[in-house]
């Protein structure tokens, strides 16, 4: 029988390449949705103010009404969320830890039989179980990869989700309200610099993808472009009606 010589060097390829995306997101996802919705929502909320041929002074108070709403919605809604995902992990590790507690060899049984069942022989499997599981925290935390698909040590923090997602929605939110703030007195510029900052974001997302950047960023910027012309259009005949 072969043995793997594990100190033998890696391959010169393997070791340049051999790196990974971060797959899991943890940051990634709130903080690409904050800022995503913060510029899609308040450009299209500004847009459909707009089209009603409101005063410009009604459109920067949208704008910035709509930021801080929809920052705080944000962060206490991803806050939320993570923090009932965080509870019923920890319960359920609660559970994995009063069964290793109260019935180790079972547990140590269950986890032979899930080596096995991935071509581990037998004999090897209860070998590598035993020894895994003497100690209880190792034990809980293979349960917990293998049954669960978490890692007990690494779980969301509702708090930094919060922020994260906070800060991402009021960063996007301020473009369409910046060229108002800097005196523009129309619409257009705050589209422009809407979209600009929709094809950078989409354009950035590319990097940890495996989109191209110039996709990423022109699918965020047509579905952005396409929020803000369809609530002008409804900004407008509303409007009309109302007018």
């Amino acid at each position: 029988m072969s043995v793997i010589d594990t100190e033998a060097p890696l391959h010169e390829a393997h070791r340049d390449n051999h790196t990974h995306r971060d797959v899991n997101g943890g940051w990634l996802r709130p903080a690409v949705f904050g800022a995503m919705d913060g510029l899609v929502s308040n450009l299209a909320l500004m847009s459909g103010v707009a089209g009603g041929s409101v005063g410009h002074q009604a459109v920067v108070i949208t704008g910035l009404a709509g930021l801080a709403a929809g920052a705080f919605s944000m962060a206490a809604g991803e806050y939320t969320s993570v923090a009932s995902q965080r509870d019923l992990v920890e319960a359920e590790l609660d559970v994995e830890r009063r069964e290793l507690r109260k019935h180790p060899e079972d547990e140590e049984a269950e986890l032979a039989g899930l080596y096995e069942a991935r071509g581990v022989e037998p004999a090897l499997a209860r070998r590598v179980a035993r020894q895994l599981s003497r100690d209880p925290e190792q034990a809980l935390e293979i349960h917990a990869r293998e049954e669960l698909g978490i890692d007990p040590s690494d779980l969301p923090s509702p708090a930094l989700a919060a922020v994260s997602s906070f800060g991402a929605f009021a960063l996007g939110a301020l473009l369409p309200v910046l060229p108002y703030l800097l005196g523009a007195a129309s619409l257009w510029p705050a589209v422009l610099l809407a979209l600009l900052g929709l094809f950078g974001c989409g354009a950035v997302v590319a990097r940890v993808t495996a989109r191209t950047w110039w996709f990423s960023g022109l699918r965020q910027l047509v579905l952005g472009g396409a929020a803000a012309g369809v609530t002008y259009a409804l900004g407008s005949l509303f409007g009309t009606a109302v007018g």
